[in-house]
């Protein structure tokens, strides 16, 4: 069995925990690994790394690069053009698997929920494993509450291994949902299990727009297939979709709610992570980077990550998205970003900034480098504060170790580079006129970025 996993995109309904550029599949929330992480892990059930494709988007292929390193799993990733929804992602994905093994069984997997992989789960991709010559196959959890925010499944007759799909229903209120757990309807999980020959047969039927747009090179076949989701493209319009019970735990933690329904409660019902004093406070979600205190508060969100602080009752939590769109109407770069900034040769967190000036905290793995760049509105000011750092200024190469600085003026040609086995952190002071991260004119790149300029 091969393995898929869908790892791009973005969400607002976590916000601020996650943002357009570092979303919830890569926040380390549960036992130090993030959901992808753990998502990965879970694949290597049935597949090897090398059996292991990821599709993500070209501005996070290489956060997908280094946590699957930092696990030591060497899978493949793919890195789609633009977003066009699960569809266009699942066909990328299923299309390349092929090329490389031929005819497959393909577990496609998201990579932002949180599943409990014992042997009930196992169990059942053994026996969609089974179904899936002859069907498109989807996970369908027993759920045990009448859950609004999933999407329903209405099982049919039974067949071996599992049952046939009369229906899929949307996201229902909370008395319908109900009714939907008394008559046997299942969460849709979003997880599937699919033969790549009759999931293509199916997608030429069915989604044929889709299938003729890959016929192309990849870049093409993006510009020309419509964005549509796997559920509303193939699997409510197939007739051969069957349903694999699956009876483990399992969130979409698609909301703070689901959040607090997974998390650990005090002897006060309030679900915590990170340092917090509540004072007769009880039922409250907490996540800070800071001590969070309350006094008299219940049933309310504090997400707290150090730039943004959001408050919020716990069931309106998923209005976060209307702040969201606030944010990027006033070009507020937090709308997108943490104050840890992820690249591809490391990253850099914003420690303090004013009108002229931003202090960062940079940090390089080893072996990685910037790009050789220079600005044209600010200087930059360099103190080494761990590991050692290489450093080129208009051509002047030196080493500088712990304690030591150097300063690149205004237009000079400079990068910065970790050549030691450790990872190089510095302290940098930009002072200017202009401190944007558009302030760049790259000469040569390891990454392939294009060059930015400013006007």
């Amino acid at each position: 069995m091969k393995t898929l996993i869908l790892a791009g995109g973005s969400g607002t309904r976590l916000f601020p925990l996650s943002r357009g550029h570092y979303p919830k599949q890569f926040l380390p929330l549960f036992d130090s690994h993030s959901l992808f992480q753990k998502t990965l892990r879970r694949a290597l059930m049935f597949s090897s790394p090398q059996e292991i494709a990821v599709v993500t988007n070209r501005e996070q292929e290489f956060i997908v690069r280094d946590q699957a390193a930092a696990i030591d799993s060497d899978c493949r990733i793919l890195a789609e053009p633009s977003g066009k929804n699960t569809l266009p992602a699942i066909f990328f994905g299923m299309q390349e698997i092929e090329k490389e093994f031929g005819p497959s069984h393909v577990a496609v997997l998201p990579s932002d929920h949180l599943v409990h992989s014992g042997p009930a789960y196992a169990e059942a991709f053994k026996k969609a494993d089974r179904l899936a010559e002859d069907r498109l196959v989807l996970f369908g959890v027993k759920g045990d509450t009448p859950h609004t925010g999933y999407g329903y499944i209405r099982p049919g007759r039974e067949i071996p291994e599992g049952y046939t799909v009369d229906a899929f229903t949307e996201k229902p209120d909370r008395e319908t949902a109900m009714q939907y757990l008394r008559d046997g309807y299942l969460w849709n999980s979003g997880m599937f299990l699919f033969s790549t020959r009759l999931f293509f047969d199916e997608c030429r039927t069915h989604a044929p727009a889709v299938a003729d747009a890959f016929r192309h090179p990849i870049t093409t076949a993006y510009e020309k297939t419509p964005a549509i989701s796997i559920d509303y493209g193939l699997m409510e319009k197939t007739g051969k979709a069957a349903v694999v019970p699956l009876e483990t735990a399992w969130s979409d933690l698609g909301s703070f709610d689901s959040f607090y329904a997974v998390f650990e409660k005090n002897e006060d019902e309030n679900a915590v992570r990170g340092e917090y004093l509540g004072l007769d406070s009880y039922r409250n979600l907490v996540i800070g980077d800071r001590m969070v205190i309350t006094i008299g508060i219940q049933d309310t969100a504090i997400i707290d990550t150090g730039d943004i602080t959001f408050i919020a009752p716990r069931e309106r939590t998923e209005e976060a998205k209307r702040a969201v769109e606030i944010l990027k109407k006033r070009g507020d770069p937090r709308a997108d970003s943490h104050m840890t900034e992820h690249r591809p040769w490391g990253s850099f967190t914003r420690l303090e900034d004013g009108p002229s000036y931003l202090i960062k905290r940079i940090t390089v793995p080893p072996k990685r480098r910037l790009s050789l760049q220079m600005h044209h509105h600010r200087s930059e000011h360099w103190v080494v504060v761990h590991g050692t750092a290489k450093v080129s200024v208009d051509g002047d190469e030196r080493l500088l170790r712990k304690g030591e600085s150097t300063f690149v003026p205004i237009g000079s040609v400079h990068r910065l580079e970790n050549p030691g086995l450790v990872p190089l952190e510095i302290i940098e002071v930009q002072i200017g006129e202009y401190i944007g991260e558009d302030d760049i004119i790259r000469f040569q790149d390891d990454y392939q970025r294009e060059q930015e300029r400013i006007s």
